[in-house]
């Protein structure tokens, strides 16, 4: 069984997707398609040998799709290095289409605003005494009208008209094609009533055109699929941030000779040099020399890990102090990094894109409306004539037709849901809450378990002295502090820096020190005045102390503080809750939202913090990867998951997740992982998040309501279905004014949620 994936070009919604998907299910040795439109990727499984790219394209170009295998930008070389599938787009390519599509949207949103304003004002004034006609005639108007709506219609949406032929072609319709039957109808219908008013006048047809109804909705919809289209180019910037955490080069040695070398040349067994400060380059063991890493990459951890000889050291950490050598085990795709980018990279392919309401309807919708506008048309021309005289029916035919196909136009289906998502987007961010797309807002209202990472997400996410004790009653608190930061201040050690930065929160003076000394892999000394100072880890026998063993089973970092060779003290150090995170899991646990702490840290450390955010589920002393696999195995269990986090590694889970939540004060490839990013930080706006999304889909359910309520009673109306029985019958004039009235509906009942308090 073989997998690969291929980049999509000419998706343009969620009925694009399942139409490659069908087709290519069709094809023989194909065993499994999954089409993710928010990505632009297809991954096929084969059960055969791999079909070739211009096979697969021999499929579905017919269809204007086409197939393209993944690569990176000219002249990178990243995907090589790092052994992915690659989902690094050519953003060059995607940068120039969004750029095409803006120049659309400013053309074709200011014509249609102002085309919708003059559109209700002439409606207007035939209802209402005060409001004064157009000062401007109607033959003009139509005239102006129609130029601009030939540019609106083959122009600026041609993509509807594509639509339309993808329709004939595959039966598959959807929002396009929706639009651009009902776009292409009303223009061509206007087009002949202006153009030749003499068959208007020989077949009775009404005068009325709907060139304004055409620009409106092309303009309107054009709008948001521009917005569509811009929150799709951030897609792959999580996996780019990944790559950049991988080092370019790495120092080894070579038939005895140390030498530079482009990371992706780094073979299994070769001996690697990491000086200090540097960044490792790929997975091994220590064989020589001792150093600090900061490993929060890989455990979110921010305590610094020492290493020594026989250590296993990972690619993408960061060699705190210290330099040393070690023996390269895994290189290219075989390292961790590598394995969380692919990792992200899957969980982004494997969710399902957001299935818009509007497409699925319109897959119904559009053949329905399609069949009742003909079979309308028939039935007056046939029982019409034979009651009524061919003269006579035929204008009513003509107008049943033209009026089904402009009530039914989706201009309020088309703005449902984008205006409700604008708004709740707008709305979440006056609150610190920045949502990426439509699809995270959406699927966060369902979201019934929240998970949350440990460390900068629960907690600061930085050590702090939490805890000095004195074993000598001849010792203060203050001068054990004062004499352990004095030591420190010369030390390299990340650790030493918190020591010192507690001392000076105390406003305490460091004193002169000399002598100094670092211990290797035990700690530093340095003599002050005449007092041998050595501040150093505990070695085995003084674990076993009371004191150091419940600090250790809390989590916390012990370091012993000696003078002339007896112990004095100790000191503790942790990372420290952050001041609003038990109010903000009581907020969730109101809401009837699971809470569940997911750390790498230790089982000590993790259920010490649980209990002091009142978090009574625990999973703890787990890898990135594993991380991943437990949101999955959530969500085979039915449950619709958030995952919130900040770290390098827990951007696998953060992908995976129904919903990924980012602090903004994490990483950057947090961030790009998660659909929703907090600002500060501050968790307590999970809850709200839950709050807002689950407005914005109340909103977007009552706007459906409303968009259709007119389609169900103005296509009857425009039918002529009460015509036979009480003479009612629908003008195509007030066709116009209903799609007008569906649309003022949706966006005022959008609006409504600039006032929601979350």
């Amino acid at each position: 069984m073989k997998t690969r994936t291929y980049t999509v070009k000419g998706m343009h919604c969620a009925s694009c997707a399942a139409i490659i998907t069908k087709k290519l299910s069709k094809v023989e040795g194909i065993k499994e398609v999954n089409v993710n439109l928010a990505t632009e990727k297809a991954k096929l499984e084969f059960d055969r040998n791999e079909l070739t790219e211009e096979a697969l394209n021999d499929v579905i170009s017919k269809y204007g799709y086409t197939f393209t295998a993944e690569q990176t930008e000219k002249g990178g070389t990243e995907l090589q290095r790092t052994g992915t599938s690659g989902t690094l787009l050519l953003k060059k390519e995607k940068q120039q289409e969004l750029e095409k599509q803006l120049a659309r949207v400013q053309f074709a949103l200011p014509v249609a605003l102002l085309v919708f304003i003059l559109m209700m004002w002439d409606t207007g004034s035939m209802f209402f005494a005060f409001i004064p006609k157009l000062p401007i005639s109607m033959e003009l108007f139509n005239l102006v009208s129609m130029v601009i709506a030939t540019y609106m219609v083959f122009r600026i949406g041609a993509p509807f008209l594509h639509g339309i032929s993808m329709y004939v072609k595959s039966g598959a319709a959807s929002m396009d094609t929706l639009i651009g039957i009902g776009t292409l109808t009303a223009y061509l219908y206007s087009a002949a009533v202006t153009l030749i008013p003499s068959v208007r006048e020989l077949l009775h047809i009404p005068s009325y055109t709907y060139f304004d109804v055409t620009i409106v909705v092309i303009g309107f919809v054009v709008m948001g699929k521009y917005l569509e289209a811009r929150s799709k180019m951030k897609t792959g910037e999580a996996i780019e941030k990944l790559i950049g955490l991988q080092a370019k080069s790495a120092f080894v040695i070579r038939e005895g000779k140390e030498i530079e070398i482009p990371v992706e040349q780094v073979r299994t067994g070769d001996a690697v040099i990491i000086k200090p400060g540097g960044k490792i380059p790929v997975d091994g063991i220590i064989t020589q020399g001792y150093s600090s890493l900061d490993e929060s990459m890989v455990t979110g951890e921010s305590i610094p890990v020492d290493k020594a000889v026989g250590a296993q050291v990972i690619g993408g950490t960061i060699n705190n102090q210290g330099s040393f050598t070690f023996t390269a085990s895994k290189v290219g795709s075989d390292t961790l990094l590598a394995r969380i980018i692919r990792m992200v990279e899957d969980a982004q392919g494997s969710k399902a894109p957001i299935q818009n309401m509007a497409d699925k309807i319109a897959g119904i919708f559009v053949p329905v409306v399609l069949i009742l506008a003909l079979a309308t048309f028939i039935i007056w021309l046939t029982a019409g004539t034979f009651f009524l005289g061919f003269y006579v029916a035929l204008p009513f035919a003509i107008s049943s037709l033209i009026g089904i196909l402009v009530i039914a136009c989706p201009c309020a289906l088309g703005l449902a849901t984008p205006t409700a998502i604008i708004v709740g987007i707008g709305k979440g961010a006056e609150y610190g809450i920045l949502i990426r797309n439509a699809e995270s807002l959406e699927k966060l209202s369902s979201v019934d378990t929240v998970v949350f990472d440990k460390t900068g997400t629960l907690t600061m996410g930085t050590p702090r002295v939490s805890d000095i004790i004195t074993l000598v009653h001849e010792s203060s608190r203050t001068s054990l502090l004062q004499l352990a930061a004095s030591v420190e201040s010369r030390s390299e050690h990340p650790l030493a820096q918190a020591i010192v930065d507690a001392a000076k929160m105390e406003k305490l003076f460091l004193r002169e020190i000399s002598s100094f000394e670092s211990l290797e892999g035990v700690g530093v000394s340095a003599v002050i005045d005449t007092i041998s100072v050595r501040v150093r880890k505990p070695v085995e026998a003084e674990k076993t102390l009371l004191e150091v063993n419940r600090l250790q089973e809390e989590g916390k970092t012990v370091v012993i503080i000696e003078e002339n060779g007896f112990c004095t003290g100790l000191i503790a150090l942790s990372d420290t809750v952050k001041e609003d995170a038990k109010s903000a899991v009581d907020a969730l646990r109101h809401k009837g939202v699971e809470v569940i702490m997911l750390t790498g840290d230790n089982h000590s450390a993790a259920n010490f913090m649980a209990r002091q955010v009142g978090i009574d589920e625990v999973i703890s002393e787990v890898l990135p990867q594993e991380k991943a696999n437990i949101i999955k195995e959530l969500q085979a269990k039915g449950r619709k998951v958030a995952m919130a986090g900040d770290g390098i590694n827990d951007a696998p889970a953060l992908a995976q997740a129904d919903v990924g939540i980012a602090m903004a004060t994490g990483t950057d490839v947090a961030i790009e992982s998660a659909g929703i990013t907090l600002l500060k930080g501050d968790i307590r706006k999970v809850a709200q998040a839950i709050t807002l999304s689950r407005a914005t889909m109340r909103v977007i359910r009552q706007n459906l309501f409303w968009a259709f309520i007119y389609n169900i009673i103005g296509i009857p109306l425009a039918a002529g279905a009460f015509y036979p029985l009480w003479g009612i019958f629908l003008n195509p004039v007030f066709s116009g004014l209903a799609m007008a009235g569906s649309s003022v509906s949706v966006v005022s009942n959008s609006l409504r949620l600039k006032t929601k308090r979350l």
